[in-house]
């Protein structure tokens, strides 16, 4: 893995950039929207775009005029995801998991008391045909999310947090 690899990945290990991306699926928008949606400075925004742009996960989605300058939009294409990332090591994806614990630590505190909601976690031992089963269906449930996933506040929809994960883990030796 190169230097420039290891930057890519360093780039989506950050919650505010996870945030971006979440709204960046949703819309094209500017730094000037994901500013004010976010709360951040219009120059903090242009930064965690900028990098997110240099290192390939997100693209450019056209220019819009704004009172006689022009604002560039950015879009997260997640449809290709798995297509631009590198090869991730260990190490960059713990820190994109630290990254997304603090996201879902944010995300918590915002949840909606006494709705409907999923939780669940396994560290366990299924046949190979269940494991490829389940991993077929959170990958089919993530893209009808990301695939229907709108502007924030469009009327007609709720705000709402999916995330999951899926590993094949090594075996351990008996002690």
């Amino acid at each position: 893995m190169t230097g420039d690899d290891i930057k890519d990945l360093r780039a989506v290990a950050h919650p505010v950039r996870l945030r971006i991306l979440s709204l960046l699926t949703g819309s094209a928008m500017s730094a000037a929207e994901v500013a004010r949606e976010l709360d951040l400075t219009h120059a903090n925004a242009s930064y965690h775009l900028r990098l997110l742009l240099d290192s390939g996960t997100i693209v450019e989605a056209g220019e819009e005029r704004i009172r006689g300058g022009v604002a560039k939009r950015y879009r997260y294409p997640h449809e290709a995801r798995g297509q631009r990332r590198p090869r991730a090591t260990t190490e960059s994806k713990v820190a994109e998991v630290r990254a997304l614990a603090r996201e879902l630590e944010r995300r918590m505190r915002q949840r909606r008391a006494r709705t409907p909601s999923h939780l669940s976690d396994l560290d366990g031992w299924v046949p190979p045909e269940v494991w490829e089963r389940v991993r077929e269906l959170l990958m089919e449930a993530s893209a009808l999310m990301h695939d229907h996933n709108q502007p924030p506040r469009t009327p007609g929809t709720v705000h709402v947090s999916a995330t999951s994960w899926t590993f094949q883990m090594t075996r351990k030796a008996r002690r």
